[in-house]
Order: structure tokens, then sequence, then C-alpha cells
């Protein structure tokens, strides 16, 4: 094996890159590894082999190579007694069987989740490596998830969330194929450790292997340049974890040169709902029954899904056009890239102050009294007919398809999803809005609850206390609450800000526990 093979290998993937286009890469989950990437995850991964040990290598997503080729040009290239690797994809497959056809490799044209493991135990594999085909659950059939799903339920005792995406299906039958004490080394986007169907794997990793080592890669350090997904490796071996295992966690800079590096033991991550890549960096309080969260104090809801803000987000200019009843029309924000400071202000109708002044269409009138009424604003809705925004997915199941669900306008807001400014910088913001204005879905609308809105209504002013304190919670807390994905995008769905620990805004309430009544006060815990 020499560099030359490994040049040419990649002038294949530049190849097929140019003769596949991107929206059909994307949707068979196709995104070529590194082979500086490739090179570190195999040098980590024999290296957990006992030594002198014959390789028997498996990478049952092929591709190219990649990780055959760094295998091939490492110091363990020796100890290599056999190689096979899977491709379903006949374009790639064939290339690859061209490219390889004198090495010591087998390479198998079909699908690796349909084919059977062997049973003898001497024909396994000891050494599992893979960057398994990115293919979301929506591109996978029904009949395929079901296929899957009950393999994974007879070979693993597994249930497996509908949501999954294929990886997590070769992630878990992989254990088939690899030999007792057999290596894996898993190239997987880092969000299992956080999203609800990831806990199958989670499960899996403390349950029925070893779990030796995850690798997060920083947000921002996307490691494929077409795939906006931030990356994780999982190394595991194929056996039970022993007594007091404790498993490193490593995150930032390179695989084998880290910039920040962790153990812990088995039985932590076990207690955790969710791991982050650093599991006790700022997690415990997440892991506590006891902490009042911000689930405790507010009714937490996305704002307005329109179906089609084009349509149904309208300028006054538009709205004067359209010749639209103001009884058809309520304020809203406008995205938060538009929302220059973080406190709505209001006039005396409850109008937003800001620049950019924008209305949502809603209505409940059927078609006919409209056109009747209102021949204008009827005139608009059939223009939104004819450009077929009545047939778009939320809008079809609405009765009438133009008439939006209710979201009143919300004291506090959060932005949905945002990016870093500096290493110190929040990627999501608290809004006090003193409007009547609603919000689009990109917000996040915080509802007081009782007993918080009895004291609001008594002390009003304790609203900016709260705002304030909800302002300063540490913008690691909110990244750990929600997940993560490449390039840096933070996100933050309703039940995962509802988690973040309450304690800020018990500790700006302190003092006011004579305006609650006195049953209600234990929903405040010790904060109040």
């Amino acid at each position: 094996m020499n560099q030359t093979r490994e040049e040419l290998r990649q002038a294949l993937v530049q190849q097929l890159t140019l003769d596949r286009v991107g929206d059909e890469r994307n949707r068979l989950g196709q995104f070529a590894t590194p082979f500086e990437l490739a090179s570190e995850i195999i040098h980590r991964a024999a290296s957990l082999l006992s030594p002198n040990v014959d390789i028997r290598f498996l990478e049952p997503g092929f591709g190219t190579g990649a990780f055959y080729s760094a295998l091939m040009n490492s110091p363990f290239a020796a100890r290599v007694s056999f190689a096979q690797g899977f491709e379903i994809d006949p374009l790639y497959g064939k290339a690859a069987d061209k490219l390889w056809r004198d090495a010591n490799l087998k390479i198998v044209l079909a699908d690796f989740t349909k084919t059977k493991p062997p049973k003898n135990e001497m024909e396994k594999f000891n050494l599992v490596v893979c960057n398994p085909p990115y293919v979301r659950h929506h591109h996978l059939p029904q009949t395929q998830k079901k296929y899957l799903r009950e393999k994974v339920r007879d070979q693993l005792g597994l249930e497996v969330n509908g949501l999954s995406g294929l990886y997590v299906y070769f992630l878990l039958l992989s254990k088939q194929w690899m030999s007792k004490e057999g290596v894996a080394a898993w190239l997987i986007p880092a969000e299992f450790m956080r999203v609800n169907y990831g806990q199958v794997v989670r499960e899996f990793l403390l349950q029925k292997v070893t779990l030796h080592q995850i690798h997060h890669f920083e947000p921002e350090d996307v490691q494929f340049g077409d795939a906006l997904v931030s990356s994780a490796v999982v190394f595991f071996s194929n056996a039970l974890p022993p007594a007091r295992h404790r498993i490193r966690f490593t995150c930032g800079g390179s695989l084998l040169r880290p910039h920040r590096l962790e153990e812990v033991d088995v039985s932590y991550l076990q207690g955790l709902s969710k791991w982050s890549m650093t599991p006790r960096w700022r997690y415990d309080g997440f892991s506590s029954k006891s902490e009042s969260v911000l689930a405790d104090l507010f009714t937490i809801k996305r704002g307005v899904a329109t179906g089609y803000n084009r349509f149904f987000i309208l300028t006054p200019e538009q709205i004067e056009e359209a010749q639209i009843p103001s009884q058809f029309l309520t304020p809203i924000l406008p995205s938060p890239r538009y929302l220059e400071t973080n406190e709505v202000l209001a006039d005396s109708d409850g109008m937003p102050l800001i620049q950019k002044q924008l209305f949502l269409l809603s209505c409940d009138w059927p078609e006919k009294k409209i056109r009747l009424q209102y021949p204008g604003f009827w005139q608009y809705l059939q223009r939104g007919v004819a450009e077929g925004v009545h047939k778009r997915y939320l809008c079809r199941h609405r009765s009438p398809w133009y008439a939006q669900e209710v979201r009143p306008p919300a004291p506090l807001l959060c932005t949905y999803m945002g990016r870093r400014s500096g290493d110190q910088g929040s990627p999501f913001r608290f809004i006090l809005n003193h409007s009547q204005a609603t919000a689009p879905n990109v917000y996040l609308m915080l509802y007081p609850k009782w007993p918080l809105s009895h004291v609001l209504q008594s002390k009003p002013n304790l609203l900016r206390r709260i705002w304030r304190a909800l302002s300063e919670i540490p913008a690691e807390t909110l990244i750990q609450a929600g997940r993560v994905y490449g390039g840096g995008l933070y996100k933050l769905e309703p039940k995962e800000l509802g988690r973040v620990p309450a304690n800020a805004v018990l500790d700006a309430l302190a003092g006011e526990e004579h305006l609650m009544p006195e049953k209600q006060l234990s929903l405040f815990g010790s904060g109040v």
C-alpha cells in the first residue's frame, strides 16, 4: 500500500461527488470522510485491540474506502489478515472494487442491514469502523423502518424510535458482526447524545457493550463541508462493561489532541436523561429531580406557525393594497434579526414601537361571507389559492385554511435558535414584551403560570426583574438544555427550555412571599 493509491482514491471521491448531485447524495446520506480524520479514528480504534492480534476489518458503509485506506497506511497494516466492506450504491461500489481490485479486501455490493452476519466466531470481525449513511428518518420508507425496528428488537431486545435515522440501525446491528472483545469506531451525528430518539443508542452503549470514548467535535468544526451536522466519534468493544468502568469524554481540537478531556463512571451516565460533550460540565442541575425548572413557572410554547409567512405576515402597505379589514389582523413581532433591542416597548394601543411593523392575517369567516362583505380581501385569498397556499401542510389541516392557531401575546420571549457571538456569547436572547404583539415560531413564548401570574398581577414591575434573571442564565446552561447542529447553530425546543433550572428566577422573586396565596408557595420550592 502506498500514497499513490490514496491519491487515486481522493480523486475518485471528487469525481463521484461531481457525478451525483447534492440532493441525491443528501437523500442517500453520502458524505465522504476526510482522510486525516479517518487516520486518527483508525489509530485510536486499533490501539484498543490486544497487541499483536491479527486484524479482521469490517467497514459496513464502504464508499470508496477511507477507513480501509487509513488502516493500510497505518502501523497496523501488517496485522490485517482479512478486510471486507459493504456498499449499497453501485456507482460507488463498482468504482471502489476497481480501485482496490488487487488488495486483500472483499467488497460486497449489498445492503449491510439486510445481510446475515456470520455465525462462526472465527469469521466475525474484531475491528469495525464506519461513517454510516446519514439518511434521515423521513427518507426511509415505512416498510424499511418496520423491517429494521423488528430486526433490532429480535437481535438486541431494544426498541428504536421511529424518528431514528439510518445510522442508528447501522450501529446497533453491527454488534452481531463483531467478535468477542472486538472494537468498533463510529463517526455519527452528535445529536444522539441529546435527542429523544438517541435514547436507544445511549442504552446500547451503556448496557450491551463497553463504551470507551466519545469525542465530540466543536459545533463550529463541521467535519463534512456539505452536511451541516455536528459530529462525534464513538468507540466501544463487544463486551459487557466491567464494574466501576470509566468512560472518556473528549471535546474540541482533534481526536488525538482534544481541547478537553474528562472521565466519568458508567453509573453517572445511567442517571442522565441526556449526555453532553463533557457530562459534568454544568450538567448536574438537569439530573436533580428536586430542583425547580422553568416549566414549573411558565407555560412555554412555540410562536405561531403560519404555514407560509410570505402570505400570512404582512406589512401595512400590503394590507392596504389587499384591503384586509383590521379585525382580521394582529400585530406580530419580526424575526429576531430585525429586532434591535431585547425590550419591546408599546404605544397606548399596545402596538410595538419597533421599526419593522408587521401584522398576522387570521380569519375564521367562511369564504362566502368574506366575498360578500370584503371583496378586496376575498380577492387576496383567491390569490393564495392560485399559488397553492391552501394546499400547504399546515394550511390544509386548518378550517378554514386561512385561520391561524391562537397565540396570545406573551410578556417574555426567548429566541428559538441562534449562533454564539464570541466564546462567551449566548446564542439565545430573552425578550421583554410590553406590546400586544404575538410572535412567529422563531420565538418561544413564556406565559407565567399560577401562582407567578398572581404575583405579577399584584406587582407587575417584578416582570423586569424576572426578565433580567432569565437573561443572566449562563449560555452554557441553555446550550446544554438544547441541541446543536453543524456550523454552530443552536436550538431550544419548548420542553428543553422548560428543563432549565429556575434558580435565577426564584432568587429574583425572593422577598415577595407575601404576594402569594399560602397554599401555592410550595410550587416555587425553596427559592421564594
